[in-house]
């Protein structure tokens, strides 16, 4: 190879988490680590809820939680069940929560987790997009080929971490066309509100900050779940459905999101506050069955780029990052074998089997798709759940037992028996 052309060991296509995650580990080994990103700057393209999990984080950078750019630790976590009017809610709240959690907003944060990758060691070069990979002539990816003048640049390996839609991946044969009801297409706003408002809506205080998940009528029917997260002085609130729906029911996301500010249960929420930023963003919803080949000769793919995303449970940032952190144990074991092929790298697919990516994605891989073919569990649900509970408090001299049977009765006026049956087996069948 001529001395011009520029090597690295490792190239990560992707500044995001899982891209920024294998740099960390693989710069600590001293790797020569190059992160491409196509943004302006890491955190720029990115977008998630907003929710990131310590404990991941930490495998990433031992107590990152006291410089890193957080906005909330998460003490308390809601779900409501949404009817047209009325909301009934569960939660869950923990002042002395020991930090299982927190709110960030993706430009601050991937700018400081960058900033911790070029100090151990790698670079990070912004506005770049990566075009194809670079092949030996046995076919081996050995570089990538970018828009910059001069911009092919050699490596022992690659790292595939550039989203849902990877082009990369898709360049190479691994990653097929998505399938709409393989993704969520999610909508969102941050909306700028005094801190002190913030605090005194949610009940907050200090820095302790407040999730709230809602589904139900408020989809339109659609497969899907919204949010609302707490930052110091803003809110993230958003929706996500499956693209299908959006297809299908003919509705516009940022309609979509308009008629969800304006329900009962959040309208209050947000008065007053002034929308700072609109974004859309496709999640991977597939789960373990939408799950692409991982490894080839010369590269690996991970996060969103891999669809490991458990939408149940509003999990994908805890799965990128220990993608990248696996890819990058994989490649550093691959060096003592000096050998970069699709043997030595299959150890990646080894080490996500035996954590918890894998686990988690198996125990719900048939729950999407049993709920975009029943949708009871987006209306007819929700609604029975308001009924009951606006009839029991009520307090209008019927008796409890009287109360009683009038839920029971409108209960199976809208799902019978056999239905309640069938769908109690078929949800417990797919989340237990």
């Amino acid at each position: 190879m001529a001395d011009e052309q520029m090597k690295f060991d490792v190239v990560i296509v992707g500044g995001g988490l899982a891209g920024l995650s294998a740099a960390i580990k693989l710069a600590e080994a001293k790797f020569e680590v190059l992160v491409i990103e196509r943004g302006e700057y890491s955190g720029a393209k990115n977008v998630m809820g907003g929710v990131l999990y310590r404990s991941p984080t930490e495998q990433i950078i031992p107590e990152f939680w006291k410089t890193a750019p957080l906005e909330r630790n998460i003490t308390e976590t809601r779900v409501w069940m949404l009817t047209e009017k009325a909301a009934t809610t569960f939660g869950y709240k923990n002042n002395d929560s020991t930090n299982n959690s927190f709110t960030v907003l993706r430009a601050k944060f991937d700018q400081w987790l960058a900033g911790i990758a070029e100090k151990k060691g790698a670079t990070v070069l912004t506005g770049n997009t990566v075009l194809d990979v670079i092949r030996s002539n046995e076919g081996k990816i050995i570089g990538v080929k970018t828009d910059a003048p001069d911009g092919d640049v050699y490596a022992d390996v690659v790292i595939a971490a550039d989203g849902v839609n990877s082009m990369l991946s898709k360049k190479i044969g691994l990653h097929k066309e998505i399938k709409k009801d393989q993704v969520a297409l999610a909508v969102k706003e941050v909306i700028t509100l005094p801190q002190k408002v913030i605090e005194d809506r949610f009940n907050l205080t200090g820095n302790n900050g407040a999730t709230i998940e809602f589904m139900g009528a408020i989809s339109k029917g659609m497969v899907g779940v919204g949010f609302i997260y707490t930052n110091k002085d803003s809110l993230s609130l958003g929706m996500g459905c499956l693209a299908s729906d959006f297809a299908k029911f003919k509705i516009k996301p940022y309609e979509l999101l308009e008629e969800i500010k304006e329900h009962p249960a959040i309208a209050p929420l947000i008065e007053g506050g002034e929308v700072k930023e609109y974004m859309a963003h496709l999640i991977p919803e597939g789960g373990y069955k939408s799950i692409p080949p991982l490894v080839t000769d010369g590269m690996l793919v991970c996060g969103d780029a891999a669809m490991l995303v458990n939408g149940i449970h509003r999990e994908g940032s805890n799965m990128a990052m220990i993608s990248g952190k696996l890819a990058a144990e994989t490649i550093i074991r691959a060096r003592e074998y000096k050998e970069y092929s699709l043997r030595t790298l299959s150890y990646y697919k080894q080490l996500l089997s035996e954590s918890f990516v894998f686990s988690d994605l198996k125990k719900y891989k048939d729950t999407m798709s049993y709920m975009e073919h029943n949708r009871q569990f987006m209306n007819i649900y929700p609604e029975i759940i308001s009924d009951a509970m606006n009839e029991m408090i009520t307090v209008d001299g019927v008796t409890k037992r009287q109360k009683e049977w009038k839920i029971l009765f409108n209960t199976l006026s809208k799902r019978n028996p056999f239905g309640l049956l069938k769908d109690a087996f078929g949800i417990g069948r797919r989340m237990i």
